[in-house]
């Protein structure tokens, strides 16, 4: 067993549980492919990141609820999806809790922004555990999908897995560094 294998088999779903508490787009990729490995159960990692999206959401949208104003203002760098979130609440309602984790840099703001907006936990939650499921979903079955792609080009993956790893974590990091500046520019 690899020192790969092993720390993933030990660690997995604790670093997709924490990673999609606070964002998670990449560790849930990088957690699916793992899955394809044959690391860890697909099902738990789409299970494990539901609940932390869920429960990561609900933390921002109670902080949101009682330090909203605080806390834009000690970070300015989450004014930008405030004001972002503000409008899709005003013309999507609840709606807008379901959709806004799958729009980059509103992950965090989002919820902080609904929240401190008084938008109403009966509302917020629902559609926040709907939109959890169907993002762990979607973005699990991509990073299997994507290891089902990978190990049918390259017939030996397993003798390049760490590769494979190293490579999709820069990808997923430039791909969200990419898309979180564009998500800076004023609109």
């Amino acid at each position: 067993m690899s020192t790969l294998q092993a720390f993933i088999e030990n660690y997995g779903y604790a670093a997709v549980f924490i990673g999609c508490f606070f964002e998670g787009e990449t560790v849930l990729v990088l957690a699916g492919f793992a899955a394809h490995m044959g690391y860890l159960s697909l099902p738990w990692v789409a299970t494990t990141a539901a609940a932390a999206g869920f429960l990561g959401d609900e933390t921002f949208f109670a902080l949101g609820r009682h330090y909203g104003d605080e806390i834009f203002r000690r970070f300015p760098i989450l004014r930008p999806g405030e004001h972002k979130v503000r409008r899709l609440v005003a013309r999507y309602g609840a709606y807008a809790a379901y959709g806004v984790r799958f729009l980059v840099g509103l992950r965090v703001a989002g919820p902080i922004a609904m929240g401190a907006a008084r938008m109403p936990p009966w509302k917020f939650s629902p559609a926040n555990l709907f939109g959890a499921i169907t993002w762990s979903a979607i973005f699990s079955v991509a990073g299997y999908v994507f290891g089902e792609a990978f190990t049918t080009v390259l017939h030996r993956a397993r003798h390049y897995e760490e590769i494979a790893f190293a490579i999709l974590a820069v990808i997923g990091v430039i791909a969200l560094s990419l898309l979180r500046r564009r998500a800076k520019r004023p609109s």
